[in-house]
């Protein structure tokens, strides 16, 4: 299958990125390298190239209806101007992907998916009964661009005029609002996937080549897929496809507070209700390395000489200066604390149940 490429693709060359496929995308993996890259991000402001993503947008009296019935948060209380991270599940529970949503008006809404799985989203969704709602792909019109770090707000507040810049400082986390940059409307929102500071911002796509020169003028550092990896494994979060997938529920994943069986009937309901009142035989955990060796994802997970999962993610955390690591273990050996081996090469090598974050700002 021949790979897409995002309206960015070119100066990712130009700047002499390396480019690797990535969920039927070419994208770039790192430019300088994935250890200055991270450190930049963690230090200063990293622009990420996420236009990959996909946009789906819902208008009509029976959007809210709709995401209701489609995902497992509960939206009846998110007010225009504030965004919200859910799951979409099958029946069974399995997690389909995670996305989040934009309420961006009394009856519109933009949801953000994970690009791999945006056709298959699409096709999910467009298959559910939805009345009085109409169900708009955006994603080959829009543009996705990330600036994170510690030096992002002031990056950004830099750039926007005084009274921009003051609503964009006023933004809490999980909110966003509309505003002109280089003289391109756009949705910025406080929402980012590596732990830090960090903004998110939307806008046409054909707006995506100036925009991403214009911040790279003006300090932020191109990171790639590999730093964007790197940092948010540091900070706890879960990559659809490894972490979580149609095989594993949120029970288990570790993330029932995004599952709301109060809210009525939605799809996986049933089967979540079901596995959240038996509790998980398996855990999502944050693994510490302490001993030496790489752990990598499909690793086994030790306790003693019997293999008790499975390694997910796994890297070495920059930021923290240690390898790091989330797995599937027995629900019974989840606390943290706990001391397991992940087998590396034949060996075992010594790791404990650690909390996430691995990584916390400031």
């Amino acid at each position: 299958m021949e790979l897409r490429r995002t309206p960015l693709y070119d100066r990712h060359v130009a700047l002499g990125a390396r480019m690797v496929p990535f969920g039927g995308w070419e994208m770039p993996v790192q430019y300088e390298g994935i250890l200055a890259e991270h450190r930049a991000a963690r230090a200063g402001a990293g622009a990420f190239d996420v236009c990959h993503m996909g946009e789906l947008e819902l208008r009509g009296p029976g959007a809210l209806p709709f995401l209701q019935q489609a995902l497992t948060n509960d939206f009846s209380s998110l007010a225009a101007g504030r965004c919200r991270y859910s799951l979409m599940c099958a029946p069974d529970g399995g997690i389909l992907d995670d996305l989040v949503v934009y309420r961006t008006g009394e009856e519109s809404w933009m949801v953000v998916v994970n690009a791999a799985n945006t056709p298959a989203d699409v096709a999910w969704l467009t298959g559910l009964p939805r009345d009085g709602c109409s169900l708009d792909d955006r994603s080959a019109a829009t543009a996705l661009i990330a600036v994170q770090g510690p030096g992002s707000p002031t990056l950004l507040r830099g750039l926007l005029r005084a009274d921009h810049a003051a609503r964009l400082a006023a933004l809490r986390y999980y909110a966003f609002g509309t505003f002109e940059l280089f003289g391109v409307p756009m949705l910025i929102s406080r929402t980012g996937y590596t732990g830090d500071a960090g903004f998110e911002l939307c806008f046409a796509r054909e707006a995506a080549g100036p925009v991403w020169d214009q911040l790279l003028a003006a300090g932020a550092v191109p990171v790639g897929l590999g730093a964007r990896d790197t940092l948010r494994l540091e900070a706890g979060f879960c990559l659809h496809g490894h972490d979580i997938s149609p095989q594993r529920n949120p029970i288990e994943a570790d993330l029932p507070r995004f599952v709301s069986l109060a809210k009525g009937d939605f799809v996986g309901r049933e089967a979540l209700a079901r596995a959240a009142e038996a509790g998980p035989a398996e855990k999502l955990v944050g693994l510490e390395v302490v001993g030496r060796g790489v752990v990598r994802e499909g690793y086994p997970i030790l306790h003693g000489e019997a293999r008790v999962g499975t390694v997910t993610s796994g890297s070495y955390g920059p930021s923290v200066d240690r390898f790091i690591a989330m797995g599937y273990v027995r629900a019974d050996l989840a606390e943290v604390g706990t001391e397991l081996a992940v087998e590396v090469r034949d060996k075992p090598v010594p790791c404990r149940v650690a909390a996430r974050p691995f990584y916390r700002p400031g």
